[in-house]
């Protein structure tokens, strides 16, 4: 991965906090890019004639070194070469890059201690889930990180990843745009991990997809989850990928699993803090309805998703899948925490409620244009007094500036 390093959207946003302060943390699953991200980073960093030093935690011999401290940690580094007290003195910058964070007995205390105590050095690091990261790290590291979700890859970074030279933001003939069509259908058939779009071979790509499903989900949720039995808990996952896109009822789900609706919540628990799933809450004007509301359920990948639920990648296109491919695009452009649903007494339903800037943005995600129908938009819109809304789609024609494509959302 060292050999191709692409540009991934949210480094500009990390590259901001690079030479303040802060410790940099990137949050995110396996396979999802962040230590692509840290080679990126660093590989700038030296072109411009930095100090820069990588540690990759899934290499057991750096995690004894740090365990064993601050001064063992800076007694490598020194071993390394890297002249300490003049770096300090000269008052440079050590960049120090630490893959896989959470493999560490007890990062806080040696992070805090190295924050504190050896301003020289700027850590830049990555853990697999948050859930692993905040279990390990305790409140001394209150204000002194910067954290990032890293997910997999946009629709933006998909066509950039395949190096093709389509600009999405201009207008283009429909010969390019039918090509675009098609470039999603991709994108939404197989999902964003970057090593799954770099593969051109379909069936090597249902492959990959499998290993992430058998060792980064079903083992490494199983492990943080203390899941006893892995039965029930890989037909749970089934049954959640069925459901991405709809209200979900973890009671009626609990049954179909035959387990403890407590088990069930906690499962949900970890499947959210390990970025497979997002429970997307109501939209209203009072907090108390967003929390005794069912929630909706959404899968981060489409790829894995098709995979979890049905055990192969689809060849047509599948409306719950499309519009959970909506709702990654628009969480890696405005975060998951910024997206509701709507829906009232009446059964009337809004996919999306975007707050961004102060502003609501209604968006319903229809498979063609022309299935759109305006009932449940004017309710929302006549409710809320609100202007604007959008409807994406892929097929049909637009019919207005509210009608858009999923990469302009």
């Amino acid at each position: 991965m060292k050999d191709k390093l692409i540009k991934r959207d949210i480094a500009e946003e990390i590259l901001k906090y690079v030479g303040t302060d802060n410790i940099i943390v990137l949050h995110g699953s396996r396979q999802v890019g962040k230590t692509y991200i840290l080679y990126y980073i660093e590989n700038l960093l030296k072109s411009q004639n930095k100090l820069t030093f990588f540690f990759d935690l899934e290499d057991s011999r750096f995690v004894d070194v740090m365990d064993a401290g601050v001064d063992s940690f800076l007694s490598y580094l020194k071993n390394e070469g890297f002249k300490l007290d003049k770096i300090k003195n000269d008052k440079e910058v050590l960049y120090v890059f630490i893959d896989e964070v959470q493999y560490l007995n007890n990062p806080s205390s040696l992070l805090k201690l190295l924050i504190d105590h050896h301003k020289y050095i700027q850590l830049i690091v990555s853990g697999s889930s948050s859930f692993d990261i905040k279990s390990k790290f305790a409140d001394s590291l209150a204000g002194r990180t910067v954290d990032f979700e890293i997910f997999d890859l946009s629709f933006r970074e998909f066509v950039r990843f395949k190096g093709l030279p389509y600009d999405l933001d201009s207008p283009m003939p429909e010969f390019h745009l039918n090509k675009v069509r098609e470039l999603y259908q991709e994108y939404i058939f197989f999902g964003g991990y970057p090593k799954i779009v770099l593969e051109d071979s379909i069936e090597k790509k249902e492959k990959y997809l499998q290993q992430i499903i058998d060792t980064y989900i079903k083992k490494d949720i199983r492990d943080l989850a203390g899941v006893k039995d892995v039965k029930k808990f890989n037909n749970l996952l089934k049954i959640l990928a069925a459901q991405s896109g709809q209200l979900l009822n973890v009671t009626q789900t609990a049954k179909l699993c035959s387990l403890a609706k407590q088990t069930v919540e906690h499962y949900l628990f970890i499947l959210e803090n390990t970025y497979v799933i997002k429970l997307v809450s109501p939209f209203s004007s009072s907090a108390k309805v967003e929390v005794v509301k069912a929630p909706k359920i959404f899968f981060y990948d489409t790829g894995l998703l098709q995979m979890l639920w049905l055990g192969n990648i689809q060849k047509n296109l599948i409306g719950n899948v499309f519009e959970t491919s909506v709702f990654a695009e628009l969480v890696k452009k405005y975060g998951a925490n910024n997206i509701n649903y709507w829906r009232n007494r009446n059964q009337n339903e809004i996919d999306f409620i975007l707050r961004h800037k102060d502003r609501i943005m209604p968006i319903e995600v229809k498979q063609s244009f022309e299935n759109f129908r305006r009932l449940s938009m004017s309710s929302f819109c006549g409710k809320y007094k609100v202007s604007d809304y959008r409807v994406v789609s892929l097929k049909g024609q637009k019919q207005g500036k509210e009608y858009i494509y999923p990469w302009e959302v």
